[in-house]
């Protein structure tokens, strides 16, 4: 099909409402506008230079935690919670009370995501593997209720105080199960010739639309993008999340998925989702590049300054990439030393100046490896 002339689906007349009914996405894809093959064309070619860079970074799996923080502070934010990086980085009982709940839904967020990146070593994207990770996201928070790991039931709706209001009615709930066997036969088709990033771009929206759960479908149509990078080899390490340029584009994320319902704008929302990865993967590149020379300067200036006590030093900067808030008690478990050598280190990290104290207190205090978090604000 060639995508100017695709056709997003039709509304179907319900009990009191109309639901949109989108069309089936298992088949050929003819992209036929230079603008969006030249885009394509860039999206690859930095695609390809983040996966080297992620190759070619020692210990990377440290970074790659932080990249998976911010990615589910940013997505879980879309959603309306309002935890920073900062208090993702923070352990529990440190959170204020209020905050908690937001709180969990980021720690949740992060291990779906790790669930779901160790899945696809034993299993394909599919849908089997996408219920199991809604289960996870939605374990213990709000939405515990609203069947966890269970397409829906029941008709839902976006935006709205009721159907009677609502902003978008996705499909009835008895089409649910045909239009996702759909997707997952077209997320996993080798027969057909579709660009990957165009393919993830299409399975992005009709996710969206098809909206098959009742809660956390936006958070898990999200994490799916990476699913199926990583899965398909496009990139080896999950170090491209494009929550943080939807986020700050909110707007025109919804807008540009809406106007594919109402409008038929496909091309519209693949230029926005190609631009999305060319400057995510820019960032990402630029982040990995600061790294490189932080590391630097901690580990060949600062470090290297501590005599004696370098090799435990080192341990510990490496724990601060993967865990850059601390406190004495976590460095003394982690490095396994007794906790008056955990507060001799923090003592040089601070003279160092590469851990800074966040509480003020005497007791009771929390490190923070600012210049490293700051990289991923």
């Amino acid at each position: 099909m060639e995508i100017r002339k695709f056709k997003a689906g039709t509304y179907k007349k319900q009990y009191g409402y109309n639901s949109f009914s989108p069309e089936h996405i298992n088949h050929d894809w003819l992209v036929d506008s230079a603008k969006i093959n030249n885009l394509l064309s860039e999206a690859d070619r930095k695609l390809g230079e983040l996966n080297a860079f992620s190759m070619l970074i020692p210990d990377v799996d440290f970074f790659i935690k932080m990249h998976i923080t911010k990615e589910a502070t940013k997505s879980s934010r879309i959603e309306g919670t309002q935890t920073s990086i900062e208090e993702a980085l923070q352990n529990e009982e440190n959170i204020d009370p209020e905050k908690r709940d937001d709180w969990q839904e980021v720690h949740n967020y992060i291990a779906a995501m790790n669930y779901a990146i160790a899945q696809l070593e034993k299993l394909p994207l599919s849908n089997r593997l996408l219920r199991q990770t809604h289960k996870r996201l939605l374990q213990g928070v709000r939405g515990k209720q609203k069947l966890p790991g269970d397409f829906r039931t029941s008709q839902n709706w976006i935006s709205g105080a009721s159907l009677k209001d609502a902003a978008f009615i996705p499909p009835h709930h008895d089409e649910v199960q045909d239009l996702m066997s759909d997707l997952e036969k077209f997320l996993n088709n080798e027969e057909l010739q579709v660009p990957a990033l165009i393919r993830i771009a299409l399975a992005h929206y009709q996710f969206e639309t098809i909206h098959p759960f009742l809660d956390g479908n936006g958070r898990l149509g999200r994490l799916l993008i990476t699913l199926y990078l990583v899965s398909n080899k496009i990139i080896n390490k999950p170090a491209l999340y494009l929550s943080d340029f939807f986020e700050r584009n909110r707007e025109h994320y919804y807008d540009n998925l809406t106007a594919v319902r109402s409008k038929n704008s496909l091309n519209k929302w693949l230029t926005f989702f190609l631009v999305g990865v060319l400057e995510t993967a820019q960032n990402s590149i630029e982040t990995f590049n600061a790294i490189i020379k932080l590391r630097q300067h901690v580990e060949e200036k600062k470090i290297t300054t501590l005599g004696k006590r370098v090799p435990m030093a080192m341990n510990l900067v490496r724990y601060l990439y993967s865990k850059p808030i601390v406190d004495a008690n976590e460095i003394a478990e982690a490095l396994e030393v007794n906790i008056s050598t955990a507060h001799r280190l923090i003592k040089d990290f601070e003279k160092l100046e590469i851990l800074i104290e966040q509480t003020g207190y005497k007791r009771n205090r929390i490190f923070v490896f600012d210049d490293y978090i700051k990289l991923f604000r």
